[in-house]
């Protein structure tokens, strides 16, 4: 139970310095007039494309997409971005979780879903980083270590889902299901149980699970452990932080990158919510070193493993992924003004339930995928039944979050404009 509890509050530290990145970045985008015409550039030309090539759409005979472009799907990737970003800039952490499963619910298919969501992840971030403001707390070495074994794990991952879709597509659909289950399972039942009993407690937490940028005060015991291997190459870290720097094995890292890659490409999350906790927890590296060090391997990740693991295949969908940018932006800046006006605790209680409407929904297209590949014997309407109870379940938490974060945006807009 202590491990689990452990493992946890790592994924959770994760998943709020994610949410941070995201955060940054589309503050970056919003805040400079040319990267918002960048945007307006990117976004225009592939709907002229769409409209054009209506009924041609790339890879759509491969990645069995949408076989055209219409209004619709443009309008339902807009409202994922929004989710996602309301989730992300009101909660502090899961938005980044809930985009492929969305994708997914709305009809698209898992590796077409997962490709589109690592490519509208590559194009926030070169988008919005801001190089300037970074270099001084990037440790090159340990980027350099770490983006080369990212990218070969964004050929495991890539080659795991484009072998199973080759196999089978329900097959794909269904692996990328149970691993979404697994993780949302587990972040949003734990929660849930920290959410009930700060609610017993009485407690109103200003955010959820405090600030992931702070990390540990000290090094941890792991962290010791693995600085203390000297094999191979060892790079030298932190010299600002510390006198003369600490060290650790470049294969240590190396390892951790192709991790990091692995699961980034199978779950199309970019990789950031496994890469905070990692650099502070497992290697030991001070928190702002990690912050800019992590902008870079979500570049070359995201960027790697959505151009070379699924576009070139015909798996990224590119209006959805500008119509998750433009959504998300809005949505992350309505979402951060929200959290001005709103209690802790109902923040914390949206976060569990959030994530568990996802865990619901990607757990209940399973039974419809086990009767189509024929592992079980199920009734049609029966697995149709609970494929539609978890699809409408997720969106009714989806849009009643929406309409929450609105309400209470609208109606303390005076409140607001008055703290700005």
């Amino acid at each position: 139970m202590g491990v689990c509890r452990e493992l946890y509050e790592l994924m959770k530290q994760g998943a709020i310095a994610q949410a941070k990145w995201d955060m940054e970045m589309s503050m970056s985008i919003l805040h400079n007039r040319k990267k918002l015409l960048l945007l307006a550039l990117m976004v225009v030309p592939i709907l002229v494309i769409n409209y054009a090539f209506a009924s041609d759409f790339i890879g759509s005979k491969h990645a069995y997409g949408p076989a055209f472009y219409s209004d619709t799907i443009f309008l339902v990737s807009i409202g994922v971005g929004l989710a996602a970003g309301l989730i992300t800039g009101c909660i502090g952490a899961g938005g980044g979780f809930i985009i492929t499963p969305a994708l997914m619910a709305a009809g698209v298919k898992g590796i077409l879903a997962v490709g589109t969501d690592m490519f509208h992840i590559f194009a926030k971030a070169i988008m919005g980083t801001a190089v300037h403001k970074k270099l001084g707390n990037v440790s090159v070495k340990l980027a350099v270590w770490f983006v080369i074994g990212s990218t070969g794990g964004t050929f495991i991952g890539g080659y795991v889902n484009n072998a199973l879709y080759r196999k089978d597509p329900l097959l794909s659909d269904m692996f990328i299901s149970i691993v979404y289950a697994g993780i949302l399972g587990f972040l949003g039942f734990y929660a849930l149980f920290d959410f009930l009993g700060a609610s017993r407690a009485s407690k109103k937490p200003g955010a959820v699970g405090g600030d992931a940028h702070g990390g540990p005060a000290t090094t941890t015991g792991m962290a010791t452990k693995l600085q203390n291997m000297k094999f191979g190459p060892m790079i030298t870290f932190d010299e600002d932080f510390v006198p003369g720097g600490k060290q650790i094995a470049g294969v240590i890292v190396l390892l951790g990158g192709v991790i990091v890659g692995t699961l980034a490409t199978l779950m199309g999350a970019g990789g950031g919510f496994v890469t905070f906790p990692m650099f502070v927890y497992i290697f030991g590296v001070s928190s702002m070193t990690t912050v800019g060090t992590d902008i870079l391997q979500i570049i070359f990740t995201a960027g790697i493993g959505s151009i070379a693991q699924y576009a070139i295949y015909g798996f990224v969908f590119y209006s959805l992924a500008m119509g998750m940018l433009l959504g998300s932006l809005l949505g992350i800046q309505i979402g951060a003004l929200t959290t001005k006006v709103v209690k802790g605790i109902h923040i914390r209680g949206f976060y569990a339930i959030s994530i568990l409407a996802g865990f619901i929904n990607r757990i209940a297209t399973l039974p419809k995928k086990f009767v189509e590949l024929g592992y079980v014997s199920l009734s049609k309407d029966v697995i149709n039944g609970i494929e539609t109870v978890g699809n409408w379940l997720f969106w009714a938490v989806v849009i009643y979050f929406g309409v929450w974060v609105f309400f209470k945006f609208f109606t303390n807009i005076g409140k607001l404009r008055g703290e700005a």
